[in-house]
């Protein structure tokens, strides 16, 4: 069993060690919350199949033989119904299980020491219900399949000794109550719908940190001259001890300003203001603003020191300083109008499907996003890897942060749809790259919300729910469809012919009609008695069409299709013309970036080859001549 150790190279005290996180290489799983030295525990595991849901009683908690009869290795963070796993078996396994040795020195490469004893376990996601134990004594367990925990092993873990990492991982294909976004519930995948994620698929890691340590950190920009901080401890915080926060843009090799302050009890969080220098001069804001046009990133270094002075822990994190909001019918950017020109995203691969090939993939889909002309990407249905956040903040990409849905109404439903959800905000609301909120999409679990009372209150409910957590970002509360309570009018168009969509989106009378009138789908867009406020108007899903190159699939489709390559251009380049056309139209959002398994109207092949030159799909999208 291999453990990969990550160190910074240079040397000196611990904060000089510590890598500058807006110029990390895109690999550690947590990126705006980096330490000197981690452990990943990807790679080869033991696996087995538990479709009888026999291995609690058969002692399975406690490790197994890995000669067992149906035992097998798998290749983690894939999940099983992947090839990329070498497991690759799409059918119904409602209850898998890993195993995996944890030895001395997978320890050391997590850098335990006497300065860091306490050892945490990190898994970035579990589909849906994961129970963890250690050498057959439970550690911990977690619901909800999008979103990360943390268990400490500390207590379970002797010096110099082996110990039986085991995770069983429950994700019921016939429960619709849970969270599942775009995993299909059929036995094979069928219109929109793709192949299941079961068990482990996001990386599993090792962290060492002191007995006091920072847990968490939330970044807001409070208006171009400050930022506030909350911070989250795990462990005793005990009084008079001090937290130190110091700001720097590395890019310019100049120090922004520092703040230490003093904790008066012992607490689990401290709220910090920082000045920023530089943005006191209202002439010098733009400077460092961050923009999709110019990313910039400021670095951080939140330290933490006993009431004597001496370190007790310390992280390095960065920020963006941008403002986000909605005004005169405008999405707005720093404060001024600004064209959202995104582009759907599902997040999924052929040979690993919802988990990225590697830490480079997810990379290399950021800079496609930008490369084909896109300022924005709307992650689909997916609360995606923390990486591609990383990518999107440091090349400049406006990121809608939406919940995979569950699709039934009913307390079950509503309990773990809003915990999971409170769980995504709380992960990325310090990203800069997320610009807003999407808690339901097409009335998914809320299929009745048009009429229903309960389900009305829901979506009213979940949105100022979303805001109590975030009031920085706007939130659309029902991407779509039905929209009641929402910051932005979003509507989805599959329109096919360019003329036609251009006199659907032409004026203020067009914008009327689909406001306070029946939308594209065929339902209302307002309802609940919800009047037109003015708000910002973008046309969310657009365009789908179908093209294959080369060998096509039988069963692949689009809302519209192409005869050929330069018909496929012809019919992007309309459908653009009519939306920049329009007086009113915010922004949009094209369906969508990849073919994904039987939907082929992507502008890039699954793996990820663009269909024509990419200088001609730019020009498609942007209008550049």
């Amino acid at each position: 069993m291999t453990t990969t150790t990550h160190a910074a190279a240079d040397a000196g005290t611990a904060l000089d060690r510590l890598p500058l996180a807006s110029r990390q290489d895109g690999t550690y799983p947590r990126p705006q919350q980096l330490r000197e030295r981690w452990a990943s525990l990807d790679g080869p595991w033991d696996f087995r199949h538990d479709d009888a849901d026999a291995g609690l009683d058969a002692g399975w908690a406690s490790g197994w033989a890995a000669d067992a009869a149906d035992s097998r290795e798998i290749t983690v963070p894939f999940p099983p119904e992947s090839v990329a796993s070498g497991i690759a078996e799409p059918g119904f396994h409602p209850v898998v299980w890993y195993a995996r040795t944890i030895r001395p020195a997978d320890l050391e490469a997590a850098g335990r020491s006497a300065a860091a004893p306490r050892v945490l376990l990190h898994l970035g996601a579990v589909d849906y219900r994961a129970t963890v134990w250690v050498d057959g004594a439970l550690v911990g367990a977690h619901e909800g399949g999008h979103t990360p925990f943390t268990l400490d092993l500390t207590a379970h873990l002797g010096d110099g000794t082996e110990h039986r990492l085991v995770v069983r991982a429950e994700d019921d294909p016939h429960d619709l109550t849970q969270p599942r976004g775009k995993q299909d519930w059929h036995e094979d995948a069928h219109a929109i719908w793709y192949r299941r994620t079961t068990g482990i698929w996001q990386t599993v890691w090792l962290e060492a940190v002191p007995t006091t340590s920072v847990d968490h950190l939330r970044w807001v920009p409070a208006g171009p001259s400050a930022v506030d901080l909350t911070v989250r401890f795990r462990g005793p915080v005990v009084p008079g001890s001090r937290v130190r926060v110091a700001l720097r843009f590395d890019e310019r090799d100049e120090d922004l300003g520092a703040v230490e302050v003093t904790t008066v009890r012992a607490t689990s969080t401290v709220d910090v203001t920082v000045p920023i220098a530089r943005q006191r001069n209202g002439q010098a804001e733009d400077e460092l603003t961050w923009s999709p046009e110019k990313p910039r990133l400021v670095d951080a270094v939140v330290s933490v020191h006993d009431a004597g002075g001496a370190l007790l822990d310390a992280v390095s994190s960065y920020i963006g300083v941008r403002s986000i909001g909605v005004a005169h019918g405008a999405f707005l950017l720093n404060g001024q109008p600004y064209d959202v020109r995104s582009v759907l995203n599902q997040g999924y691969w052929p040979d690993s499907h919802l988990t990225a090939p590697s830490s480079d993939a997810l990379r290399r889909e950021a800079e496609l996003v930008k490369e084909l002309g896109f300022n924005a990407c709307r992650v689909h249905q997916k609360i995606e890897d923390p990486r591609f956040l990383f990518w999107a903040d440091r090349l400049g990409i406006l990121v809608w942060g939406e919940t995979p849905g569950a699709y039934e109404f009913s307390p079950t439903a509503v309990q773990r749809l809003a915990r999971e959800w409170m769980e995504a905000v709380d992960r990325d609301v310090s990203h800069p790259s997320i610009v807003t909120w999407v808690p339901f999409n097409e009335s998914w679990g809320i299929q009745h919300v048009a009429d229903d009372p309960a389900q009305q209150a829901y979506s009213r409910a979940l949105t100022d729910l979303t805001r109590a957590l975030d009031p920085s970002r706007p939130v659309i509360s029902n991407d779509g469809w039905e929209q009641q309570n929402t910051d932005i009018v979003t509507v989805h168009d599959y329109e096919g012919d360019g003329a036609a969509l251009a006199r659907s989106y032409a004026d203020d009378a067009a914008r009327e009609r689909i406001v306070t009138g029946i939308a594209p789908s065929g339902r209302r867009q307002l309802v609940a008695g919800w009047a037109d406020a003015g708000q910002p108007v973008m046309l969310t899903e657009f365009g789908g069409v179908n093209y294959q190159p080369g060998a096509a699939r039988a069963d692949g489709w689009g809302y519209t299709s192409a005869a050929d390559g330069d018909d496929w251009v012809a019919r992007i380049t309309a459908l653009y013309d009519a939306v920049r056309a329009s007086d009113f139209l915010a922004g949009s959002c094209w369906t969508q970036l990849t073919d994904t398994m039987q939907e082929t109207n992507g502008l890039l092949t699954a793996d990820r080859e663009p269909k024509v030159p990419i200088e001609q799909i730019r020009r498609a999208v942007t209008g550049e001549r």
